[in-house]
């Protein structure tokens, strides 16, 4: 798996991210090849820092609280 940071541009109707050229290369990426994105906001690492740490020991959450809010923010649900 890799992991690039691209930046989401106008591309007519529709939203594009460039993958760098160098990751097309190595990865022998084609034009029209099917890809898997997993894609996460930049301010997901935000979430996680308030939950985990700013909150020690003042958490009122339970555990699969947590886990399903971070599961939602991580995916959209």
């Amino acid at each position: 798996m890799t992991a690039i940071q691209g930046r989401v541009k106008k591309w007519g109707n529709s939203f594009a991210i460039v993958i760098p050229a160098e990751i097309i290369q190595r990865d022998k990426i084609k034009e029209n090849e099917v890809v898997h994105l997993l894609m996460r906001r930049k301010n997901s690492a935000k979430v996680l820092h308030e939950t985990f740490g700013m909150g020690k020991g003042k958490l009122t959450k339970s555990g699969q609280q947590i886990k399903d809010e971070l599961r939602r923010e991580l995916y959209n649900d």
